[in-house]
């Protein structure tokens, strides 16, 4: 099975063009992270939640959300496109039960698809927060994702977990554990010089 991407990669390169190795596609490609080859830098492996919203899939915006993140040099741990489920987001959102807004954030949240993503970096939690930008857009500061994108509070386009502990919570509840891929892309020491 491994073998397949060498395969099909090598199918599509021009004739004459020497065959990639699978050592030369792991260089490309990323490879499993080992556990004992971790860099050791506080707060690498945290993690975080960050859902498009319905209102940011229909305008389009997944690429712009990804694009920013990856950028900042945060590394896509696991993705997904999902209707999600009003039992999902009672406990997403159980804190915010007992509020005037919850119906309609219901309506909201199930009024399309959804994607869900979570990413991996240092500090990303507090970082893709500060990129997000304020719950309200009409408070966000410009080059902020809802700064950009957004202009009603009630149609804030994305969705980023406030704390690791929070984050780690949603990850649970929107992503099963074999859904989320370790692995280590080939410019992390670039980005994470020891």
């Amino acid at each position: 099975m491994a073998a397949a991407p060498v395969c099909l990669l090598n199918r599509l390169l021009l004739p004459g063009v020497r065959p990639v190795s699978r050592v030369q596609l792991t260089w490309l490609c990323g490879r499993p992270r080992s556990h004992s080859t971790a860099s050791g830098i506080p707060g690498v492996k945290e993690r975080t939640l960050v859902a498009v919203k319905p209102d940011g899939v229909q305008r389009r915006l997944i690429g712009q959300i990804i694009k920013r993140l990856e950028q900042r040099g945060f590394q896509l741990v696991g993705l997904k496109m999902l209707q999600v489920s009003e039992e999902l987001l009672a406990q997403h959102y159980a804190s915010l039960h007992r509020k005037p807004f919850y119906p309609s954030l219901l309506r909201y949240m199930t009024s399309g698809p959804v994607v869900a993503m979570v990413w991996e970096g240092h500090n990303v939690v507090k970082s893709t927060r500060m990129l997000v930008g304020n719950t309200n857009p009409a408070e966000a500061a410009p080059g902020t994702l809802r700064g950009d994108f957004s202009v009603h509070v009630s149609r804030n386009i994305v969705h980023a977990s406030d704390s690791a502990e929070v984050a780690q919570k949603e990850i649970s509840l929107w992503f099963q554990r074999s859904e989320l891929i370790d692995w280590e892309c080939c410019d992390h020491g670039n980005i994470y010089h020891p």
